[in-house]
């Protein structure tokens, strides 16, 4: 499912316009992406939670080339399944 199918979904479901779907699928994307950018953490009970977590710098390897290379320390959006979801989904 793309965007616009889950927008259409919404709006389905929801019994919103396609506009105000889109408005409110959107504001949720903002919501939980500016709060991970602060490093906070979003949890929706019985969907998941959303939260930033760390991969440390390590050594690897180019499979081209077969050199070492350094991968540098970056962030990372992390998401676990609440249990509802989890137990839906079986």
């Amino acid at each position: 499912m793309n965007k616009t199918e889950f927008i259409n979904a919404v709006s389905e479901k929801s019994g919103l316009s396609k506009v105000d779907a889109k408005k409110a699928v959107e504001a949720f994307v903002e919501t939980v992406s500016g709060e991970l950018k602060a490093g906070g953490k979003v949890a929706l009970l019985g969907f998941g939670a959303f939260s930033v977590g760390e991969k440390a710098a390590r050594k690897g390897v180019n499979p081209k080339t077969k050199q070492p290379i350094d991968i540098p320390a970056r962030k990372t959006v992390k998401f676990k399944a609440g249990a509802e979801l989890s137990e839906l989904i079986k």
